[in-house]
């Protein structure tokens, strides 16, 4: 048996396995042709850089190949890639307020921080500033050959940010001739949820019925040109791509035209209404009583009619708020290859992207934000007002009282963030053969993110006082001052409400510069075992990372009130010089082991060390076992060390506000509310958030320590009989030292359930005993390293073919069952853990099904193929002690798509299709489960019925 024929079989077994098992049509075509190659050809595989015959490693990769990417129809990446039971939804276009005008990729749902995406193998740059993580708007779909998904760990290969595992788009720099595609799409669904429109008739709200028409319109347009120069010597492939889509707001559908209360009972909305609500209490020997007043302007007459539980007169502040952002986006740029000689081959990649979208809620307002010292001879207040509020408190005319005032800006319109990105790669290098058996590859790249954001229609905070006649305050009419009269309604003017609004601006930077080269060749040696001969690659390398964001004056003094807070510069850089190394051993024919190493000294956190083993044995040219092990390590990123500390909101819920029966309801009694803040005489009359939004200071932590993460797999990958093949993987990712917050509403529930000053000195309630009135009340929640995660799943990907009839039926299969994905959310703290596995919680975030699956069958023939696909989401249970679902639980999900092409001739190719066949609704949960509209944007299908179709023309 000579060397080459072994590797030969392994190739044959390889392509045939489970790697390429979820590519489902293209790579059985190209596995087929590879099969029969007479030269088994060296490649590089996603998780290392020694190039092998073997595409399977001892590490489990996933493929999504260009055929699969086109008859998905989706031409947003973040879309295509979410449909992967192994990715969650991170950033998408179907979030509005507080979205990053991004699109990122979450591997495991560990977040899209430990996820780390290359483009042909080398690293993006962060995406904005608000985010810093890769930002895959940057990537083009249509020259995408084909996405490699790594799920175990890989810093040692790659550097930080691997602990979930790699996302490699693979581009087609090798593409020969002219295309150009020219695609449409659109949703379409049929508003006939009587549950929620029950709801809305109730409250008197407006909402769709029937068929909406198709809406969220997209249009696409990208050409590829490529081809060879010099007498083959070079090759150029260049491209541009234009995409746009139209806005779609919330209430567009029944399902999102009311915004649900916690318990998905009843439509919700915002005390912050359009007719003003007033939280008042008395000045007692010059401080704040506790006697309270809350109420808004009685309809009937000049008086206040009394509201304690905030309920009588919400705002429904959903159907203006977007459910799919507006964007456009243009890219262009190339790929440029150039052999002098077989030692030195010089190649470029260039990139160039634009984006602009626009974040729409719904209009701000006072949000009881300014604590105002009031007095009996306010100029607005009408003397029935006045005498109310005397008799309320037993005050006389001479005394004061504070005011906190709730008033929506309907009269100046919705808000808007006016985000744009700008980014532009730069990659060039030099490879080539050093002899027979050894090469190089030396590489500069320069990388670079310009973005805004322009926040246009919020209040100002600063001016408001004086246009309420707060005590020590002017309004001068000479000076062109108009009051804002709150106190008469329908007496607030748009000329009035124009006085208040301001714009906030941030502009920021973020620049990666990258040295990287490594020799990559056979020792020429082998273990006495085998003739095999052992694989090696030696390399440095050297990262810079400088991020600045810079806030306007109305951003960084926090003077926005729909901002919650100050928005502050930071400035930051992160350098770091790495040598790596690794090593393919084969033991014996049928048995390899590979080792990688990296030694990181990073500028900030100091030194650290990765490493990763991995074997893999082949028993009869028809199974491949393997195993691997990895230690990752994450260092802090420029956000999490240089943040500033600052007040800002989060989502959820206070569990120790609202009713004595609401609280004891949550299992939470008087004592156990005590020692979150909450007195005897407050217990039970704290009002609850109608918004779900309460204060927190948080921010980032220069005294931060790099992450660890050990990451197992073990699996096999088979071919049993002609046409099946399979693989199956365990894994776990076991986490110590996180860098995270520990969540307000944890600290707020195992505080009350404990005791435990590590989490009760952090809350800090006002004298009200409100965590949402003004800004006194709030919980601290910055950065650390916290505790642990651990998570625990099996992968499955199988796939067969058989020839039918004149073509090829094709069915694969890609599915992922999570064992355990627990949270301890501070270290040593076993007892208060808890598994996020087959849960959905305000605590877990986004739902999180046991099991997800992907099943596409497919018909080839000459001049067409058919496809259709299932995508399940198992059943979901609620597990929370404060929010309430809509019903018990999420039920299993199922989506069925239908997409096909066919060829009009040699040049001519139209592509049409239908996800979402059966127009299902997406869950809908309640107001602090909710990410958007009611229901996980961009996890489960979020907006009915989606058509596309397009043309294409190569030649």
């Amino acid at each position: 048996m000579n060397h080459k024929n072994i590797l030969a079989r392994a190739v044959s077994l390889a392509l045939a396995g489970g790697t390429l098992a979820v590519s489902f049509t293209g790579s059985v075509a190209v596995a087929a042709e590879e099969q029969n190659a007479q030269k088994v050809e060296r490649i590089e595989v996603t998780g290392s850089r020694i190039k092998r015959t073997d595409v399977e490693t001892s590490s489990p990769v996933m493929v999504m190949d260009a055929t699969e990417i086109k008859q998905s129809g989706y031409d947003r990446v973040e879309d295509i890639l979410n449909q992967l039971p192994q990715i969650e939804a991170a950033e998408t276009s179907f979030l509005a307020n507080g979205a990053t005008g991004t699109a990122t990729l979450d591997l495991r749902g560990l977040g899209s921080n430990r996820t780390l995406v290359l483009i042909n193998g080398r690293r993006m740059q962060a995406g904005s500033i608000y985010s810093q993580s890769a930002d895959v708007n940057q990537i083009p779909a249509s020259l995408v050959k084909r996405v490699e998904v790594l799920t175990g760990g890989a810093a040692a290969v790659y550097g930080a940010d691997a602990v979930a595992g790699v996302v490699n788009f693979v581009m087609d720099d090798d593409f020969e001739g002219f295309q150009f595609n020219a695609g449409a799409s659109g949703y379409q669904h049929k508003n006939d949820n009587s549950y929620i429109q029950g709801l809305m008739d109730e409250r008197g709200y407006d909402y769709p019925d029937g068929y909406n028409g198709i809406d969220g319109k997209a249009y696409s347009m990208d050409m590829t040109m490529g081809g060879n120069f010099d007498n083959g010597k070079g090759h150029a492939t260049v491209y541009a791509v234009w995409r746009r889509n139209d806005e779609l707001r919330q209430g567009s559908r029944d399902y999102s035209s009311c915004a649900l209360n916690n318990a998905g009972t009843v439509c919700g909305g915002s005390a912050t209404a359009p007719n003003p609500y007033f939280d008042v209490f008395p000045v007692v020997d010059g401080e704040m009583g506790k006697d309270e007043f809350f109420g808004f302007l009685n309809p009937n007459g000049a008086g206040f009619i009394e509201d304690p539980d905030g309920v009588m007169n919400l705002y429904n502040y959903a159907p203006v708020n977007h459910f799919m952002r507006p964007n456009e986006r243009f890219s262009t740029g190339a790929f440029v290859n150039y052999e002098i000689n077989e030692h030195f081959r010089p190649y470029l990649e260039v990139s160039f992207m634009h984006n602009r979208t626009a974040g729409q809620i719904a209009e701000s307002g006072t949000f009881f934000n300014n604590e105002l010292l009031m007095d009996y001879n306010n100029p607005l207040m009408t003397d029935a007002q006045k005498a109310q509020l005397q008799e309320y408190f037993g005050q006389t005319p001479d005394d004061q009282f504070i005011m906190y005032i709730g008033k929506r800006n309907v009269e100046g319109g919705p808000r808007s963030d006016n985000m744009e990105h700008t980014s532009y790669r730069i990659l060039t290098g030099m490879e080539g053969d050093i002899n027979g058996t050894w090469s190089y590859d030396i590489s500069y790249s320069y990388s670079a993110t310009s973005s805004s954001s322009i926040y246009k229609n919020d209040l100002l905070a600063t001016q408001i006082p004086q246009r309420v006649g707060a005590v020590g305050t002017e309004c001068l009419e000479a000076d062109g001052c108009l009051y804002y009269n709150v106190f008469e309604l329908g007496g607030v003017t748009a000329e009035q409400a124009a006085q208040l609004a301001g714009v906030g601006t941030l502009n920021g930077i973020v620049k990666q510069t990258i040295y990287n080269g490594y020799i990559s060749g056979d020792l020429g040696w082998s273990l006495p075992t085998t003739e095999n001969t052992i694989g090696v690659v030696i390399g440095a390398e050297r990262r810079e990372l400088d991020y600045e964001r810079t806030a306007d004056t109305i951003y960084a003094e926090g003077l926005l009130l729909g901002q919650g807070g100050p928005t502050e510069d930071i400035i930051g850089d992160i350098n770091v010089n790495e040598v790596f190394a690794e090593l393919a051993i084969p033991v014996l024919d049928n048995l390899n082991v590979n080792l990688a190493g990296r030694l990181s000294d990073y500028d900030t956190t100091g030194t650290d060390s990765t490493y990763s083993i991995g074997a893999d044995y082949t028993l009869a040219d028809a199974y491949k076992f393997r195993a691997s092990y990895a230690r990752a390590v994450r260092a802090p990123n420029v956000s999490e060390l240089f943040s500033s500390t600052g007040i800002g909101l989060w989502s959820g819920a206070d569990p120790c506000a609202g009713s004595a029966e609401a609280i004891e309801n949550r299992g939470l009694d008087a004592e156990m509310c005590a020692r979150t803040g909450v007195t005897s005489d407050l217990y039970g009359n704290i009002s609850s958030s109608p918004a779900n939004q309460y204060n927190e200071v948080s921010g980032g932590n220069t005294e931060l320590k790099p992450e660890t993460a050990d990451t197992y797999t073990v699996g096999v990958v088979g071919s049993p009989f002609e046409g099946f093949n399979f693989s199956i993987d365990y894994f776990k990712i076991k986490m110590e030292k996180v860098i995270d917050s520990i969540g307000a509403e944890t600290i707020l529930e195992n505080c009350a359930l404990t005791g435990d000053a590590t989490f009760c000195d952090n809350i800090h309630r006002s004298v009200s005993g409100s965590l949402w009135l003004g800004q006194t009340g709030y919980v601290e929640n910055a950065l650390a390293n916290i505790g642990s995660r651990t998570w625990e799943g099996v992968d499955l990907t199988s796939g067969y073919q058989m020839e039918l009839g004149s073509g090829t039926l094709a069915f694969s299969l890609n599915g992922s069952y999570s064992i355990k994905k627990e949270i301890e959310p501070v270290a040593g703290a076993s007892n208060l853990a808890y598994d996020c596995s087959g849960v959905i919680s305000s605590r877990c975030g986004v739902a999180s099904p046991k099991w997800r699956h992907t099943i596409r069958t497919e018909y080839l023939a000459d001049d067409y193929s058919i496809a259709l696909k299932w995508r399940f989401y198992g059943k979901v249970d609620y597990n929370d002690s404060t929010d309430v679902l809509v019903g018990d639980g999420i039920s299993s999900y199922s989506f069925f798509d239908l997409s096909g092409n066919y060829a009009v001739n040699d040049y001519i190719t139209i592509t049409a299709g239908v996800n979402n066949i059966l127009d299902k609704e997406p869950p809908m949960v309640g107001g602090t489960l909710a990410t958007n509209a009611n229901t996980m944007s961009g996890f489960y299908d979020s907006l009915g019925r989606f058509l596309f179709t397009s043309v294409g023309v190569k030649f």
